[in-house]
């Protein structure tokens, strides 16, 4: 990066960050403190008003902006397919902020890019099962507690309890991120009963409720840096090679690693509960062939045995 693409992103990044040290500063556009120290005097010379905050960093004077950005035809086409997804994947209060803020980016180009920009939207198209009822409704409510910190109580039906008889258990949680995966919405928090962070998904909790306590998140937590929600059970599995593509095509969420051999495809997961694997497994029928762990290869077998015995009645 040269030295004045690096002063342009020194004002962004002040301008989304509200303030920032010198060292971080550095960190990020990886150069020296001095140099930065140059860079934010070059910047006041240009009659940027960056402020010297004692022991915060720098910020900009308020009120201060950059000129509206200006797209390129691809930056462009990325904010606005990005909104598409968004609107057809969380609730109806972010579809609708959603499609304002696509309205005002084509607002804001000019005529000929807003027309290329038009054309290539019109011909590409994500296609994503939108949240039901249900499930909006519990995000709206997820999103307010998470913006708030308050936590959240109700009721939660996990996919190892319905083999225990279908039990519901009441959780109590610090709700610390929402996350979009395989289709389905998932919420990470800190659950008070386990005393450790779980993953829930959305479309499985019931009689949900904000409640009036509130909580602090963890510093420095990130979502891309959550831990694996304590899935250290490994399972091990041989699928045919004819199915090889498709399993790979469509792997399971708990999927770690793969390896193609002579004898079929070797796929390694990594998952909290046996039963967790079990619906995707039975998929592939006879093409799949667990080989570890044998608790899991048991239950695959007794899965078997009930679905052959309820087919069987229904041939006499």
């Amino acid at each position: 990066m040269n030295r004045t693409d690096r002063l342009l992103a020194i004002v962004l990044e002040l301008q989304a960050a509200g303030r920032r040290r010198a060292e971080d500063l550095a960190a990020t556009f990886e150069v020296g403190k001095r140099t930065i120290y140059r860079d934010i005097q070059a910047l006041c010379e240009a009659g940027v008003p960056v402020v010297a905050l004692p022991g915060q960093g720098y910020a900009l004077a308020e009120g201060y902006f950059l000129p509206p950005l200006r797209f390129t035809t691809d930056e462009a086409l990325m904010l606005l397919l990005g909104s598409d997804v968004m609107t057809q994947s969380f609730d109806a209060e972010y579809q609708t902020a959603a499609e304002a803020a696509s309205r005002k980016i084509a607002g804001a180009l000019p005529t000929h890019l807003r027309d290329e920009v038009r054309d290539l939207r019109e011909s590409i198209r994500f296609v994503s099962e939108g949240a039901s009822a249900h499930e909006a409704s519990q995000l709206r409510q997820l999103r307010r507690a998470l913006v708030g910190c308050h936590t959240v109580a109700f009721r939660y039906h996990a996919r190892s309890s319905q083999a225990a008889g279908g039990t519901w258990s009441q959780r109590v949680v610090d709700p610390l991120g929402l996350v979009h995966v395989g289709g389905a919405w998932h919420m990470l928090g800190y659950d008070h009963g386990r005393q450790a962070r779980r993953t829930f998904r959305v479309e499985r909790i019931e009689t949900l409720q904000v409640r009036a306590e509130t909580f602090s998140r963890p510093a420095g937590f990130q979502l891309e840096k959550r831990p694996d929600d304590d899935r250290s059970l490994e399972v091990q599995a041989r699928f045919s090679r004819e199915v090889a593509d498709w399993v790979r095509e469509a792997p399971s969420f708990f999927t770690v690693a793969e390896e193609l051999r002579d004898d079929g495809l070797f796929v390694l997961f990594r998952v909290r509960h046996e039963r967790d694997l079990l619906p995707w497994l039975l998929g592939w029928g006879r093409h799949v062939q667990v080989l570890a762990p044998a608790t899991l290869r048991q239950i695959l077998v007794e899965e078997a045995q009930h679905i052959v015995q309820q087919h069987e009645s229904l041939l006499t």
